[in-house]
């Protein structure tokens, strides 16, 4: 796991920079300046969106008693989303610009459940007079 961070800590922003390096030396640096910040206030409005739709999920799902986990993933990706998509670069706008759009999110929800469903379980406390619900990772 800290080889992969390591990885993504390093090589991502080298993939970055050698990107608008090339879109730079294609367009010029006020265009490629233009795109980095057009994107990022583009997602910004878009993160703001899905952010409060995404939490109005939750809060629903937590009114009718249930445990909100699809919601809540879907909300901490979006959340992700806003993340990289503060971060300058193309690559960063396109992936948090992806997790923005709900078809994608709910494909990439999909696979974390398949990937880490067995290893999240909910339990009822029944020690507890409010039975409350814990979850264990």
């Amino acid at each position: 796991m800290w080889f992969r961070l390591l990885l993504a800590f390093t090589l991502v922003p080298l993939a970055e920079l050698w990107l608008l390096l090339r879109i730079g030396a294609a367009l010029g640096g006020v265009q490629t300046l233009a795109i980095v910040v057009i994107t990022g206030v583009i997602g910004a409005s878009l993160a703001r969106r899905e952010g409060a739709r995404a939490w109005s999920a939750v809060q629903m799902e937590l009114g009718a008693g249930r445990m909100p986990g699809r919601e809540l993933l879907e909300a901490l990706l979006v959340l992700v989303a806003g993340i990289v998509l503060v971060t300058p670069g193309v690559l960063t706008d396109a992936a948090g610009l992806a997790l923005l759009v709900r078809p994608v999110r709910s494909a990439v929800v999909r696979r974390l459940e398949r990937r880490y469903g067995k290893r999240i379980q909910v339990r009822q406390d029944a020690e507890s007079s409010a039975g409350h619900r814990i979850i264990e990772i």
